[in-house]
Order: structure tokens, then C-alpha cells, then sequence
């Protein structure tokens, strides 16, 4: 990739910000507002001429020692983790014009939110969602990983392959999750799902009713129950597809013996 060249999830338009960095180790760093969290603003900028994302205080929390405290454990927690579907953690390292910062693999993509927004929703980002989110999640609590509710804005699609990142997986690791934390978990999994249906233009309803149920107070009690209903749901698809195919081939034949 050029090292003049912007970003390729920024606008041509927008410049980088100025690095003051004598030694050429960090240079092209832009703002990411479509991953703003609360106390964080996120980053993508340059190290050794390579592309990596930067998650660091926002400037009015970033002497404040609670919060960088907070910053050190959630590497902690994420460090370790290593998950297809999560994006890894490499680092800890004050960055100039940044300040301390948790340095993550890059991600070349779009929010969920975006992709909502932009009404650019795929069969296969379903499919992800279905399958992919889940594995993450299900990874994530067999590790005992507090994190914040999963939004649009925490789910990444990567350009090319629309394979799925979770990028906000974890503040703080106990010995055990509650039933509470797990179906909290289900029912963020439920919200995001129901978003999305409401944005497509065609009706999903065995996938409506698995999110609806994801949300109720008697719904699924772990994501292995979840998953197994989604099993269920994608085989019935699959059992009607090859019964579809079938009759199509009979009347096929037919025609061409007549």
C-alpha cells in the first residue's frame, strides 16, 4: 500500500493527524469515529509502516489514574485471548500524541452499524451473524470475560471476505458468570438481530422468533442452547431447499420425456 495513501476507510479528504515522532516509528494516524466508545476514542495509524488500530483514552480521562487502571486491565483480560472472530490484542504502548494505548491488529471494514445505515445488509453478513457472533460469543464466557453489551458498533465485517470481528469483548475476568451475565450476553445477541431483521427487505420469521425469544425473560439460558436452535433452523432451510430441488428436478425430467 502507498504510505501517502489515505486510510481506506477514511475520506480522501481527511488528513492525518500530525505524529511528533522523531524516530519514523508511527506516522498516518486517523480517527475513527464510527468506533467511539465512551471513554475511548479509536485509532488507526502506522507502526513501522504497518497498518494497526489504536484504542486509547479520550483526552479529559487520560491523567485520570482510575481510568487508565481500567485501560491496563482490560489488555490484561484481552491479551490472552485468541479467537477467529476477535480482534487480537498485541500491545501496550504509549503512542506520541495519543498516549497509552492498547494496540490491536488492524481491521479492514465496516461496522455493522454501517452497514445498516448504508442498507448494504448481505445473506452472508446473516449467515455471520448466525453462526460466527455466536462462536465468539460462546468463546468469550467459556473464558469468564465480563465485556459491554454487543452492538452494531462492536461487530466488524471485514471488506473482502465479510468474515465477522468483535472488537469490544472484555473489561474484567472472574472465576465464574453468573446465569444474569449469560443471559445478558443472549439478550444483546437478541437486540442486534431484531435491528437487523427490521432492516431487510424480505421476512425472516423462524430467525424472528429465535431473537424475539433471545430478549424474553424465558428465553435461552446459554448460547449452546441458542446455537442449537439455530442449528435446527438452518437444517430446516437446508431440508426444504434439497425437497425444492428435488421436485424441481422430477418436473424437469418429466417435461423431458413428454
Amino acid at each position: 500500500m502507498n504510505s501517502q495513501a489515505p486510510y481506506p476507510y477514511v475520506s480522501k479528504e481527511e488528513k492525518a493527524i500530525p505524529i511528533d515522532d522523531p524516530s519514523g516509528k508511527w506516522s498516518d494516524l486517523y480517527l475513527l469515529p464510527e468506533w467511539e466508545e465512551e471513554f475511548y476514542n479509536v485509532y488507526t495509524v502506522k507502526k513501522h509502516g504497518k497498518w494497526v488500530m489504536l484504542k486509547a483514552l479520550k483526552p479529559q480521562f487520560a491523567d485520570n489514574p482510575q481510568y487508565k487502571a481500567l485501560l491496563e486491565k482490560e489488555f490484561d483480560v484481552r491479551y490472552n485471548l485468541a479467537h477467529p472472530n476477535i480482534v487480537m490484542v498485541n500491545d501496550l504502548e504509549k503512542v506520541p500524541g495519543v498516549g497509552l494505548a492498547i494496540i490491536t491488529d488492524d481491521v479492514y471494514g465496516y461496522s455493522l452499524r454501517r452497514l445498516i445505515d448504508e442498507k448494504r445488509l448481505t445473506p452472508k453478513i446473516i449467515r455471520r451473524l448466525e453462526t460466527q457472533l455466536l462462536d465468539a460469543m460462546q468463546y468469550i464466557q467459556e473464558n469468564h470475560v465480563s465485556h459491554v453489551p454487543i452492538t452494531p458498533e462492536t461487530i466488524i465485517f471485514t471488506e473482502y471476505n465479510e468474515n465477522l470481528k468483535l472488537t469490544n469483548v472484555g473489561f474484567d475476568q472472574r472465576a465464574y458468570l453468573s446465569e444474569q451475565d449469560t443471559r445478558a450476553d443472549i439478550a444483546s445477541y437478541g437486540k442486534v438481530i431484531n435491528e437487523v431483521l427490521d432492516h431487510l427487505p424480505t421476512s425472516l420469521p423462524k430467525l424472528r422468533r429465535i431473537a424475539k425469544k433471545c430478549e424474553s425473560e424465558n428465553g435461552y439460558r446459554t448460547v449452546a442452547d441458542l446455537q442449537l436452535d439455530m442449528e435446527r433452523r438452518s437444517s430446516s432451510q437446508i431440508y426444504i431447499f434439497i425437497c425444492c430441488f428435488i421436485v424441481l428436478m422430477a418436473c424437469i425430467l418429466i417435461w423431458l420425456t413428454i
